[in-house]
């Protein structure tokens, strides 16, 4: 037992002078080559800064101005008062919200980015006071479903907007719902070109948009649209014109639209649907139309309307539809109306008007050579006026003359005596 004791602390210094040694020669070796180490920690070193330097920015990053859900991928810059499409925008974004802003001006390739924005499905512009939209401001957004220009005053629509700046090579929009609502710009804007026919123009540019299926025109005070304003767009499905100005619907056609399936007419101008346009709707094998608070006009006119709502299913809640005009027939159910309701004015003939409008041009020419020789003898005339003046005045004298004597007896015996 006392031996082994003594033996402990000998094999624990030997231990010890051992781990002394390695450090030793640990070091020298370490001291030996300082070149070398420090070659390569400077190698190592440069590597991360060459390889962080020619790394693009982070894609996670969120603008400033903005706020960003990598989870929900959606950007959200509302009420920023930007002047522009922030430039940095994460390439994970789905959904951007660019509202409440004061873009102005949406120039071609606005949203072109490196790498570009490949998952942008929905893009809301609503109330950012846009006036000018030019060609090819949607370009390089490949999976663009949905769109939403609402609220702002567009006095510059471009017919490429949504085509592409070279119409000719671009392919075609993959957008399926386009929102225009109150896009309306002001008075003074609106009289220098035709509101209607830039939102027309847009709309079948380019065969851009065959795989539109919503399209959204409410409130924008349309008083018509083009015939062809729907020709390019066979897949729509929802078409809504309500809470315009729309007085008919005479030139406008829906044939190609064999896939629709929702139009909302409401609030608008119509007096009456015409055989044209209800072969074209009862056309549609899925439609189902909207026409409610419209002034509708129920005279002769409206026969053909009142008999086929009766027959039809294509109108949604035409119960309520009533009429606005004339004032005897006002709030009557059109679905209540028989032919014996509807009666109008009657209408002269097409010759007779012809012949009644002849002799009111021809009594007109009359009256105004009659008055053409009164201005020329001006002069005479007023002279034999004088003299018929004159006449009547003497005429009269003599009549007040005779009057007189016959009123005085003693007058009345004297001219009796001379007569004598």
């Amino acid at each position: 037992m006392p031996g082994g004791c003594s033996r402990g602390p000998a094999a624990g210094d030997g231990r010890l002078r051992l781990a002394r040694l390695a450090l030793v020669l640990l070091g020298w070796v370490s001291s030996s080559s300082p070149t070398s180490s420090a070659s390569s920690s400077t190698s190592s070193a440069s590597f991360p800064a060459s390889a962080a330097s020619a790394r693009p920015p982070l894609p996670d990053q969120c603008p400033p101005p903005c706020e960003c859900s990598e989870a929900a991928r959606t950007v959200k810059c509302v009420n920023r008062n930007l002047t522009e499409v922030p430039a940095d925008l994460p390439r994970y974004v789905r959904n951007l919200f660019l509202t409440g802003n004061q873009l102005a001006v949406l120039p071609a390739g606005a949203f072109a980015r490196r790498p570009p924005l490949a998952e942008l499905a929905a893009l809301n512009l609503s109330g950012s006071l846009l006036e000018e939209v030019r060609a090819g401001a949607f370009e390089h957004l490949p999976s663009l479903r949905q769109l939403d220009l609402s609220h702002n005053p567009l006095a510059d629509l471009n017919p490429f907007a949504f085509s592409g700046s070279n119409a000719s090579v671009s392919a075609p929009s993959p957008l399926v719902e386009l929102i225009l609502n109150h896009i309306v710009p002001s008075a003074e804007e609106r009289q220098n070109r035709s509101f209607e026919g830039m939102v027309a123009a847009a709309l079948r540019a380019g065969h851009a948009l065959q795989g539109l299926r919503r399209l959204e025109l409410s409130s924008n005070h349309f008083l018509y649209l083009p015939g062809d304003v729907l020709a390019q767009l066979p897949g729509l499905r929802h078409l809504d014109l309500s809470n315009n100005s729309l007085v008919s619907l005479t030139y406008l056609s829906f044939r190609n639209l064999t896939h629709l399936e929702s139009l909302h007419l409401e609030d608008n101008a119509l007096k009456v649907l015409h055989n044209g346009t209800l072969a074209e709707l009862q056309g549609l094998p899925h439609v189902r139309v909207f026409l409610d608070n419209n002034p509708w006009v129920c005279d002769c006119h409206m026969a053909d309307m009142v008999a086929w709502l009766k027959e039809t299913e294509v109108v949604q809640g035409k119960a309520r539809l009533t009429c606005a005009f004339p004032q005897k027939m006002r709030h009557r159910v059109l679905l209540e109306l028989n032919s014996s309701d509807l009666d109008c004015d009657p209408i002269l003939p097409p010759s007779l008007q012809t012949s009644y409008v002849f002799l009111g041009i021809v009594l007109a020419l009359i009256g105004a050579i009659f008055l053409l020789v009164l201005y020329l003898n001006r002069k005479g005339i007023k002279k034999w006026m004088h003299n018929i003046r004159d006449a009547c005045r003497d005429h009269m004298e003599g009549y007040h003359y005779r009057y007189e004597i016959n009123a005085d007896p003693r007058l009345t015996n004297l001219s009796s005596n001379s007569d004598v």
